[in-house]
């Protein structure tokens, strides 16, 4: 007689996440991938908006895991009545014990004023969606890294608080209406101007408000947003340039994290921040906004000729300045030496080629000045934090995240 095996009862999650933006497809790329590589869920899911309202099913879904990042009131009652682990990829409200995952935003203010200020910038603001969380997240932090070199940020007020609000789209419908007090504002900042905008949505209405003030970007204000809405980003004028979040690596670590307490066990419920990839550079920051002529020159020399294999001598040659003048003007403008920036324009090169390219390590350290693979390597995993293949990885998995409609159609749905 044959031995009968009961199948394997799989676990059975809800996915609360948009579809409907990049940063939401991104973290169900990387729940996808943890899927994949580790376990098998039964996975609940829909196409959906980030403020659309709770999908019917959930209402009487019955599971034993969810991974939310819905902006909804209605969720926290529904979510008291199931009593499952739960993992957020939102700030929590006060008072739920859950853990979150979440975009490290002060690392991303961080990243967006580095963008600007390796560009040469001495006068900085900030646009955001005041009283939104991850806005003033963003914008505190903005602050604090354009203070720290005792220079001043300009940020945009709020005609009246708008914290009574209750998800994004609402603050990005406020946005859309009061663009002609952006631009009025846009209009009195010194120039030129760094300006970080809370995210890309926040940047394109920055960019329309400049249109229509008659500043012209990136030459007077360069802008930066956050989120790498890609259509967006090109569908703004001039170009956005954009931080691009970790939004993979965040749904890997929050299925890895679901695991655990699905199985039992104990976990922190203390936010997990991760941090963002870098920026995407278009045309909203392609400037140089340097005073100083001579090293203008420099800078521009450096940007253009640095793959090129030359050295500290050529740039002094090009800008007609002696070692310890140019080291000196170099550093106080750019806050780092010329040599410094050789190295970071060919690595932010070697970054671009492994991420669009199949060349191998040897091709790309010949096609940015260096003469062997190994020191690529060795120069890039210390400055860089990863080796170049582990950046080519997460970089092919970030691209990925757009192929969201066949990556889901591999989970089985169960709504």
């Amino acid at each position: 007689m044959k031995k009968v095996i009961a199948p394997i009862r799989r676990p059975r999650v809800a996915l609360l996440i948009e579809s409907s933006r990049a940063y939401g497809r991104a973290t169900l790329s990387g729940i996808a991938k943890y899927i994949r590589a580790h376990t098998q869920w039964s996975i609940s899911i829909q196409e959906q908006s980030l403020n659309d309202d709770l999908p019917h099913w959930f209402k009487h879904w019955e599971g034993d895991g969810i991974i939310t990042r819905i902006e909804t009131p209605a969720l926290a009652g529904v979510l008291k009545r199931l009593n499952v682990p739960t993992v957020f990829l939102r700030n929590v409200a006060p008072g739920t014990k859950a853990p979150s995952i979440l975009t490290d935003n002060p690392a991303v203010s961080r990243v967006a004023f580095e963008h600007l200020r390796e560009r040469g910038f001495r006068h900085f603001a900030f646009c955001g969606f005041n009283g939104a969380d991850y806005s003033d997240e963003r914008r505190d932090s903005f602050i604090q890294s354009v203070t720290q070199l005792s220079l001043h940020c300009h940020v945009f007020g709020a005609k009246s608080p708008v914290s009574e609000l209750s998800n994004t789209a609402a603050y990005e419908e406020v946005g859309l209406e009061d663009g002609e007090r952006v631009a009025e504002w846009i209009k009195a900042l010194p120039k030129p101007i760094g300006l970080m905008a809370c995210n890309d949505m926040r940047g394109q209405q920055v960019l329309d408000a400049c249109r229509a003030s008659d500043v012209t970007v990136p030459d007077d204000v360069a802008v930066v947003g956050v989120d790498n809405e890609e259509v967006l980003c090109d569908l703004s004028d001039p170009s956005l340039s954009s931080v691009v979040p970790n939004g993979e690596r965040i749904g890997y670590e929050a299925a890895a994290l679901l695991e655990q307490m699905m199985a039992g066990k104990k976990v922190q419920f203390k936010p997990s921040l991760i941090e963002p990839f870098g920026v995407v550079t278009r045309r909203s920051t392609e400037v140089l906004a340097i005073e100083d002529r001579q090293i203008a020159v420099a800078a521009r020399f450096i940007r253009e000729h640095a793959c090129e294999g030359v050295d500290v001598g050529d740039v002094l040659r090009a800008a007609s300045m002696s070692r310890s003048a140019l080291d000196r003007h170099f550093i106080k403008t750019m806050g780092r030496s010329p040599k410094d920036e050789i190295l970071r324009v060919r690595l932010n090169r070697a970054k671009q080629l492994l991420a669009e390219t199949d060349f191998s390590q040897a091709l790309i350290a010949e096609k940015i000045g260096f003469e062997h693979a190994e020191y690529l390597s060795r120069i890039f995993k210390k400055r860089i934090g990863v080796t170049p293949s582990e950046f080519r990885s997460r970089s092919r998995a970030q691209d990925q995240a757009d192929a969201l409609p066949a990556k889901l159609a591999s989970l089985k749905r169960s709504v």
